[in-house]
């Protein structure tokens, strides 16, 4: 007889059944096992005719949810209940949050055991842990299973009960949540800010010096003339573009700028003063769920979702500890194992003289009690980990960010020295004072192991020196070159991942652990794309949050959502009654059913779809959300006319140019550019969901769907004349036969860009590559690029039958690259994982993962 082990997730069970002996038995959940119904043919027949049966949750019976186990996790609970007749003891291990509490709480609900069970908990999986939590049971903890599905209510609760009036109001398939409606109305809240910024422009010179004699030089900018300080970007007003305080500083304009630039080429250089101070620095705590998130995705453009992924992963394979975690306390066994790291790699001088110690919580901690950090009493070093990828690229960082904390500071030496140039202008003396600074490292301290990355790409990153010579006091300096510099002042800049997960985080909006969530949600919604590494906000999250601002300001106001999750705690801790609080949310005259009910008879749909947008010159445009995506509308001597907006297109790129031009186009109407030659059919320019494109004759019977062309990136309707939209429509063009095999080769524009195509392989072009206009040769070096990007699927490798099923999996090339195969099921290789170091092992676990996400 064995005792039986439910986890999680089967790389999770995997891991463990190393350390355990043949007395027990490991499999897993695959996540929850239950939930609340995700659609109508979910719920049970018996309550299908219950008012609250779509909601799920019985609001009349002290908020009773209603689970469900889905049709994919029937098969799973069917082999659990099998497994467990065999056993002795059930023992519960899934992870140590609140969610790992609630998934054990609803095994036992399902599995209803007649065998003894415990509650195992641990923060790494590694034979010291597994061996302690063995020795270390406990009970279910109720107030944690409380909070979770207390959580789970509300989170039901708010999208259920907005979510459909926003289906009425603005457009279907629209979703409302507690946090989520948060998270889009802060990057909307910046959008706006970003529109009404007003750019202010200024002048300044910078100054080429180097003492007499040298060839060694150093750069100083002015900061000072006559006395007076000059003007820079803090200093204007960002509604209106203009200085805030006037007579207080000195703004210069280009005439200006280029007169002095002038009159100081022939000007006196003197050092007046030097300042020297020496610094140290300290290196940060180590990581939390939030601000390993910040930092995945600042030093690699991880998202939130991706660095949760893999971080899970490094848990369930004994790499590092549990990565859902406020904290930043680091165990005795972290301590040592960093600082005796430290002196291997690093030598004794680097270590620092006592422990450093991180004991502080975030806002309402919960989760784990230790940092993330590398698993175990002696951590593995990345290049031995035999990790790749993405993996091993996170687990390099959070090895290093540990090992820093028990590293000596870094020692500064910062050198600022003031200039005086003196010159004249017009027969009057003038005197400008430039500043030049610089920085030395004496220490590099743990910077050896790791520099922290920045939200602002323009900062110089603490470990990299700045070079000054050793000035002296009243020392005469030459000058070599003075240049004219513009600078305009720069809009907030947009959330990007990280700042929006630090802000969230600040504010005490959400759990870190479900940031990912919630911003791949609002992404999967249409709120937001996006762009590079920025989150820009669509026409849909502006028409939403302007709604939900109007009508329930609660639901989008950052304290209140901040003081619910305080309470979330306090139930956690015991604190605070379940039912009296979700009473108090949901019920009576202030609770959010009896103030959507009320509401919704104000919301007028026509007003709910219109779109205010602080932008100047729109005063006759009317911008709106349709069912079909967004759309313009010109009101002008009593006639309305109306343009789709393209698909791509956000609010922040909206100008009244831009606007008028797509207005003018569909005013016209169709334009013949001009006749085609061959069929001498009309060419038209025309606008529609998916932005400006040009037709090949017009719709009719006979021809239902005529040739067309999109635009390409960047290009405007007003560069479109007639030969170029012959261009366009001859796309894809054929620019002639292949030298070896002498198939053609093709060039075209697809969902993924322009490209080249030869016998079925298809290679990007390069930024610089114009497709109108690529050459036979170009295209010929491109494909000899390219490799393994055929459209045919071609395996790459054969792993074997599956030992379950005994279908073949194999690695497949596919046209969006690498993936496993398994009988019907494709799954995807993470980024970064080479094919070729696919194992069997591996391939289970994705596909375990790939199943149990269905």
């Amino acid at each position: 007889m064995k005792s039986l082990v439910i986890v999680e997730s089967p790389t999770k069970a995997k891991t463990i059944r190393k350390f355990l002996t043949k007395d027990y038995l490991v499999d897993s959940s695959y996540g929850h096992i239950r939930d609340l119904p995700a659609n109508a043919k979910e719920i049970p027949a018996k309550f299908k005719k219950e008012k609250w049966a779509n909601l799920g949750i019985n609001t009349d019976a002290d908020f009773e949810p209603l689970y469900v186990i889905s049709s994919e996790k029937k098969k799973v609970v069917k082999k659990l209940k099998d497994l467990m007749k065999g056993a002795t003891e059930l023992i519960l291990a899934t992870d140590e949050d609140r969610e790992g509490e609630g998934i054990a709480w609803h095994i036992l609900e399902v599995l209803k055991p007649n065998i003894p069970v415990k509650r195992m908990v641990f923060h790494e999986i590694t034979k010291d842990a597994i061996n302690e939590a063995l020795t270390n049971f406990r009970d279910i903890n109720m107030d944690l299973v409380d909070a979770q599905e207390t959580r789970r209510v509300i989170d039901r609760l708010a999208g259920y009960t907005i979510s459909p009036l926003l289906w009425k109001k603005i457009a279907p398939g629209l979703s409302a949540g507690r946090v989520q409606s948060v998270a889009v109305e802060l990057i909307v809240q910046r959008e706006r800010e970003r529109m009404r910024f007003r750019s202010g422009s200024y002048w300044d010179l910078r100054a080429t010096l180097a003492q007499n004699g040298s060839k060694t030089t150093f750069s100083a900018d002015m900061v000072q003339l006559d006395g007076l300080r000059l003007a820079t970007g803090k200093d204007f007003d960002e509604s209106t573009g203009k200085l805030s305080k006037p007579k207080s500083v000195v703004l210069l304009d280009e005439k200006q700028a280029k007169t002095l630039q002038k009159d100081l080429a022939k000007a006196s250089w003197t050092v007046t003063s030097i300042e020297k101070n020496i610094q140290e620095r300290s290196p940060g705590p180590p990581f939390t769920t939030s601000t390993l998130q910040q930092e995945a995705n600042r030093k690699f453009g991880m998202s939130a979702k991706d660095t949760m992924r893999t971080a899970q992963k490094l848990y369930e394979e004994g790499f590092i500890t549990y990565m859902r975690t406020d904290s930043t306390s680091l165990s005795g066994q972290a301590i040592n194992a960093a600082r005796s790291a430290v002196e291997v790699m690093y030598g004794e001088e680097y270590l620092f003289k006592t422990v450093r110690s991180y004991n502080k919580k975030a806002k309402g901690a919960q989760e784990a009690h230790e940092a993330i950090r590398p698993a175990g009493s002696t951590f593995v070093v990345p290049q031995e980990s035999k990790l790749v990828g993405p993996q091993l690229k996170l687990y390099d960082l959070i090895w290093k960010r540990t090992i820093a904390t028990q590293m000596a500071s870094a020692k500064l030496e910062f050198t600022n020295a003031t200039i005086l140039a003196e010159g004249t202008s017009d027969s009057k003396k003038v005197e400008a004072t430039f500043k030049a600074s610089g920085k030395k490292i004496l220490f590099p301290g743990f910077f050896r192991a790791y520099v922290e990355g920045s939200d602002d790409p323009t900062a110089d990153l603490e470990d990299r020196e700045k070079s000054l010579p050793d000035l002296k006091e009243k020392e005469a300096l030459a000058c070599s070159e003075i240049d004219a510099l513009s600078h305009e002042t720069k809009p907030p800049a947009r959330f990007t991942e990280a700042s929006l997960v630090k802000f969230l985080e600040k504010e005490g909006v959400g759990r870190p652990s479900t940031y990912a969530s919630i911003i791949e949600t609002i992404q999967n919604r249409g709120y937001v794309r996006k762009e590079a590494n920025a989150l820009v906000p669509t026409f849909t999250a502006f028409a939403v949050t302007d709604l939900l601002e109007k009508y329930f300001p609660d639901l989008v106001d950052v304290q209140f959502t901040s003081e619910m999750e305080q309470q979330l705690d306090e139930i956690a801790q015991g604190n605070l009654n379940r039912s009296k609080y979700l009473n108090r949310y949901y019920g009576g005259e202030s609770g959010l059913k009896s103030t959507v009910d009320r509401q919704e008879s104000q919301i007028v749909a026509a007003d709910a779809r219109k779109i205010d947008l602080p932008i100047e010159g729109l005063e006759d445009v009317q911008i709106f959300v349709g069912k079909f995506g967004p759309y313009a509308q010109l009101n002008q001597n009593n006639e309305t006319i109306s343009t789709s907006l393209p698909m791509d297109m956000s609010p922040g790129d909206i100008t009244v140019k831009k606007l008028l031009e797509l207005i003018k186009i569909s005013e016209d109407g169709p334009e013949s550019l001009g006749k085609d030659p061959e069929t001498g059919e009309d060419i038209y320019l025309l606008t529609g969901r998916f932005g400006p494109y040009v037709q090949l004759g017009e719709v009719s019977d006979d021809n239902k769907k005529p040739k067309r062309s999109s635009l390409l990136k960047g290009m405007s309707p007003s560069d479109v004349d007639h030969d170029t939209a012959l261009q366009l429509l001859s796309l894809p063009r054929n620019l002639g036969n292949h030298p070896d095999t002498g198939k053609e080769i093709k060039a075209g524009v697809g969902r993924f860009g322009p490209y080249v195509v030869h016998d079925g392989k298809f290679k990007s072009l390069g930024k610089d590559d114009n497709v109108l206009e690529v050459r036979l040769d170009r295209a010929v070096a491109l494909l000899a690029e390219a490799k393994g990007t055929s459209r045919k699927s071609a395996a790459l490798k054969e792993l074997g039958p599956h030992p379950d099923s005994g279908e073949a999996i194999n690695v497949m090339s596919g046209r969006y690259g690498p993936y496993i195969k398994f009988g019907k099921l494709n799954v995807g290789i993470p980024k970064g994982v080479d094919p070729e170091q696919v194992t069997m092992e591996k391939a289970l676990g994705y596909i375990s993962e790939k199943m149990a996400a269905k």
